[in-house]
């Protein structure tokens, strides 16, 4: 069964899951390179448009829209973006890494971030946790390894005493912003010009209650 647009439903999420079997472990961050090892591009095929009502005071709309010509993303392409490489520009002392295998090989993986001085995605706030990285093999996505993978987040940001989780997508993952939404996020910001220098790109904050 494949769906291309359409949003799927917890039992279908849940009979994509028995496909499947799935073991989530928690690593340690030395093990970030080889989390790396798993492919994080995707295909986008749609983007969603941002259409602004009266100067944003109307409200802001997310319309999806077919690309004429469909390209691969791929954030590990962006230098300092690899896992390897996070250790020099942030302190992760207090990250954690999920893995999720199937069988003897690495399916995917999860990383989150709290307590981290100076990262603006945690908003200065203590109960804040960041789904900072989340990737599944390409062959493997759509049998719910994102699923186990984002329920160890959760799992693990509850037991540090978090009450909020956050991720950040972009407007050209569609695939990526149904899955949050799937999982109970809830959009919390739109915003238009986060990264100057991919203007075609819209950040998009995600947020669900723990």
């Amino acid at each position: 069964m494949q769906r291309l647009l359409a949003p799927l439903t917890p039992l279908e999420d849940l009979w994509r899951a028995t496909i499947v079997k799935i073991e989530v472990i928690q690593e340690e961050l030395d093990r970030l390179p080889a989390h790396g090892q798993v492919s994080i591009a995707f295909e986008v095929r749609s983007v969603l448009d941002v259409a602004v009502a009266d100067g944003g005071l109307g409200g802001l709309v997310l319309r999806e829209r077919k690309v004429e010509a469909p390209y691969v993303k791929d954030y590990d392409s962006t230098d300092g973006n690899r896992p390897a490489d996070w250790g020099r520009c942030c302190d992760t002392a207090n990250w954690s890494l999920h893995s999720a295998w199937v069988g003897d090989r690495r399916a995917g993986g999860v990383v989150v971030a709290i307590g981290t001085e100076g990262l603006d995605m945690l908003e200065r706030r203590g109960d804040l946790a960041v789904i900072w990285d989340l990737r599944v093999a390409p062959d493997l996505r759509g049998h719910g390894v994102g699923a186990a993978l984002f329920a160890a987040a959760e799992a693990w940001a509850r037991a540090q005493g978090c009450t909020q989780l956050k991720v950040e997508t972009q407007n050209v993952n569609v695939s990526a912003c149904r899955f949050y939404a799937r999982r109970g996020c809830t959009l919390g910001g739109i915003y238009r010009f986060a990264y100057p220098d991919l203007p075609q790109e819209v950040q998009l904050l995600w947020y669900k209650t723990i």
